[in-house]
C-alpha cells in the first residue's frame, strides 16, 4: 500500500446495514497498519451509517467492535414488525427508539465536544439534512452551536431515512437526502479550509457501502407503471450524486492524496436486510484487501471534463 500523507482523514457514505462492509474493511487496514483507527485518522466525516462509523472512530471503536455493533444492532433497529409489512400505509417502517437506545448504549451521553478536547482531537463530522432551514447541516465537534448536542442525537439524525424513521425533532433527516450521501467533498473542504491542512501532506480515503449490480431492461422499462419510476429515479438520483462528489474532489483539490474505495455487488442487499450480515462482513474482508492493494473505484479515472465534451 502506498504510504499515508502525514495528515489522514476518512469520508463514509450512508448504506444502512451496509456500513457493515466499512466497518470490517476497516479492521483489515488497522491489522494491515498495525494501528487503531483513532490513531489513524484525524479527520472522520459521514452521512447516514456512514456517521456511526465516523462517531465510532472518534469514539475510539476498532473495526471488529463496529463490525460487532451492526450484528447486534440489525435485527432491533430493523424488526419484522407490523408496521414494514403494511407500509406505506404506515408512516414510517421502524420506531426510533431501538436506534436510540442502541446510539445510547454504544456512546452513552458523550457530547459532540468531547471529540475536539481529547489528548488527541479528532474532528467528526456529521452531516444531517434540516427541514426547518431547508439545508445541509455540518454537525461538527468545534462549532459551537453542536459542542453540546449529544453523539447519539447527531448520529440519529444523520441516520434518520425518510420513510424508515420518524423525524429527528421534527426537522432532522437523513444527511443523504441533500447531495452528501458521500461526504468526500465535505472531508476535503474541511481538511483545507477548516483545519488548514496542506492538501500536498494530506491523504483522504474515501469509502463506499458496496454498488449494487446494474441491469438495463428497455422492454421492462417501456412499461413502468409511475410508481415503478420513485424507486428507479432514486437509485440513478444517489448514484449520479457519489459520483459527483468524487469528481468535485478531483477537479478542486489535485494536491491532495485522495484514493476512493468502492466494492461491486453480486447481489442487491438492501440497507434493512438483516438475512445478509455475512455476506456483507465477506465484502468488507474483500474491500479492505482492496484498499491495501490501492484498488481505487475506476470512476476515479473518469476525466469529468471529457465526460462534458470540453
Amino acid at each position: 500500500m502506498i504510504p499515508f500523507r502525514k495528515n489522514v482523514a476518512i469520508a463514509i457514505d450512508g448504506g444502512g446495514l451496509r456500513g457493515a462492509i466499512v466497518t470490517q474493511a476497516l479492521a483489515v487496514l488497522e491489522d494491515y497498519l498495525r494501528k487503531p483507527l483513532h490513531e489513524i485518522f484525524r479527520l472522520a466525516v459521514g452521512t447516514s451509517t456512514g456517521s456511526i462509523i465516523s462517531a465510532g472512530i472518534g469514539a475510539g471503536l476498532s473495526g471488529r467492535q463496529m463490525t460487532r455493533l451492526y450484528r447486534e444492532i440489525g435485527s432491533s433497529v430493523f424488526p419484522s414488525t407490523w408496521r414494514k409489512w403494511f407500509f406505506p400505509l404506515t408512516r414510517y417502517r421502524y420506531p426510533a427508539r431501538p436506534l436510540s437506545h442502541a446510539l445510547i448504549e454504544h456512546f452513552g451521553s458523550m457530547k459532540m465536544s468531547e471529540f475536539w478536547v481529547a489528548p488527541k482531537p479528532l474532528d467528526v463530522v456529521i452531516t444531517s439534512y434540516d427541514l426547518a432551514e431547508n439545508r445541509t447541516r455540518f454537525i461538527k465537534p468545534w462549532k459551537e452551536e453542536y459542542k453540546n448536542w449529544s453523539v447519539s442525537k447527531a448520529v440519529r439524525a444523520s441516520c434518520t431515512v425518510p420513510t424508515y424513521f420518524p423525524v429527528v425533532e421534527n426537522r432532522f433527516i437523513d444527511g443523504g437526502v441533500g447531495a452528501y450521501s458521500n461526504p468526500c467533498y465535505v472531508a476535503a473542504y474541511e481538511a483545507q479550509e477548516c483545519l488548514n491542512w496542506d492538501p500536498s501532506e494530506t491523504t483522504l480515503i474515501s469509502i463506499g457501502t458496496g454498488r449494487s449490480p446494474y441491469a438495463y431492461d428497455g422492454r421492462r422499462i417501456a412499461k413502468f407503471h409511475s410508481w415503478d419510476w420513485i424507486g428507479k429515479a432514486t437509485d440513478i438520483f444517489l448514484q449520479s450524486a457519489y459520483d459527483q462528489q468524487v469528481h468535485l474532489v478531483e477537479t478542486h483539490f489535485k494536491e491532495l492524496d485522495f484514493r476512493r474505495f468502492q466494492i461491486d455487488l453480486q447481489e442487491e442487499i438492501k440497507m434493512d436486510d438483516t438475512t445478509q450480515m455475512d455476506k456483507l462482513v465477506a465484502y468488507g474482508a474483500a474491500l479492505g484487501r482492496m484498499i491495501i492493494n490501492d484498488q481505487v473505484d475506476p470512476i476515479q479515472g473518469i476525466n469529468l471534463k471529457e465526460s462534458l465534451g470540453s
